[in-house]
């Protein structure tokens, strides 16, 4: 089994495969082909590769295996029919990919789509290892970007009073954002559309901001409901009022394919003391604030900093190529039977829940998006959305 680690494109800094996976693939039976260069950005030479196992190739080498794994989608020039393909591809966002890897003949394995509720996939997740570094990462930005101290500091030239910090949304990057900033001495306030999500903010040192007419908006698959326009109006003027009075205010708030929801209109931002700071972890999915703009640093006439860094996770290649690669060499391990990886139709990972499971999602299935030229069978929410 010949698996192929290609280097990422220019603005992708992680890599697929780090080192420290190769011991547990190799003695899975798999051949591991690095491309020269591919983890240079994330702190792995090409020695380190080899000295651990690999080949060194270049990259025809690299996507000629028959497997193989990567951070984004490489494209489909290159890469043989038949070839497994096992990447983050963002389906429904980027239907493009699935038609080339129809086209192509190309099996796709997306990672994103990994059936977080499943006890056996916790270890795949790649959106739960990456969204935590995010969430990290965030509070780092706001801080290095605000103009004033985040902890209390009594000196004796007065006391610092410890910064303000409003966190909208609690999944996994929101409530690591919520325990790092008051690892660093915030007074932290946090909101979801969960109403049982108040437990796990108040676990980690957060405030929960209750909204009136607050529900369980969380769907079968464990993400969050697209939200009614009433709904996300209330939930906008209800945190933004707390906001108001924030030095750092960080939005996490994500819908599974689909574009992220506005909740920091432009309205809001106005009313935000100046100084403030708001780093919007979904830029790259249309943004939670409404002047946020990717991968760019905007100010506004009143001192609002609105940070729209895109790939959080890549800004710390070392940590999330080492946690990335931990998830994908478990998911191609578990696929290993007698010397050769088989994608069997009873595997949950692969496939989802059977029809009648309780955790069975109606038109989702897992990280099998399409094999042998078309999309898998329970992926027909997926197909639905194809052009």
């Amino acid at each position: 089994m010949k698996l192929g680690v290609p280097r990422e494109a220019d603005d992708e800094p992680r890599v697929g495969i780090v080192p420290s996976c190769l011991r547990k693939l190799l003695r899975a039976g798999f051949e591991v082909h690095v491309e020269r260069g591919a983890g240079e950005r994330a702190n792995h030479p090409d020695a380190e590769y080899e000295a651990a196992g690999a080949s060194l190739v270049d990259r025809a080498g690299a996507l000629g295996c028959e497997q193989l794994a990567c951070v984004r989608f490489p494209g489909s020039e290159g890469i043989a029919r038949g070839t497994q393909l096992t990447c983050v591809a963002d389906p429904f966002r980027n239907p493009g990919f699935v038609t080339a890897c129809l086209e192509g003949g190309i099996t796709l394995c997306s990672m994103d789509m990994i059936p977080r509720r499943l006890s056996r996939a916790q270890s795949m997740d790649v959106n739960s290892s990456q969204d935590n570094l995010a969430g990290y990462k965030a509070v780092l930005l706001g801080a290095a970007h605000a103009t004033r101290a985040i902890p209390m500091m009594t000196t004796s030239a007065g006391t610092v009073r410890p910064a303000r910090v409003v966190v909208m949304g609690s999944g996994v990057a929101g409530l690591q954002a919520i325990a790092t900033a008051k690892r660093i001495g915030a007074v932290v306030h946090a909101s979801d559309v969960r109403r049982s999500a108040a437990e796990q903010i108040e676990s980690v040192g957060g405030t929960f901001i209750e909204v009136e007419g607050m529900d369980d908006f969380e769907d079968d698959s464990g993400y969050a409901k697209p939200l009614t326009p009433e709904f996300i109006e209330r939930v906008n003027r209800t945190v933004c009022e707390v906001a108001a009075g924030a030095d750092l205010v960080i939005t996490t708030a994500r819908i599974f394919g689909a574009p992220a929801p506005v909740t920091i209109p432009a309205s809001a931002v106005a009313g935000f003391k100046p100084g403030a700071v708001v780093v919007d972890l979904n830029a790259d999915v249309g943004g939670n604030c409404e002047l946020t703009v990717p991968d760019q640093v905007v100010t506004t006439e009143h001192g609002v900093t609105v940070v729209g860094t895109t790939n959080l996770p890549g800004t710390l290649p070392n940590t999330a190529s080492m946690l990335y690669a931990n998830n994908l060499t478990t998911f191609l391990c578990s696929l290993v039977e007698d010397g050769a990886v088989v994608l069997r139709e009873d595997d949950e990972v692969l496939v989802g829940a059977p029809e009648g499971d309780e955790l069975h999602v109606p038109g989702m299935g897992g990280v099998l998006v399409c094999r042998d030229g078309a999309i898998h069978p329970t992926q027909s929410r997926l197909a639905g959305s194809l052009p």
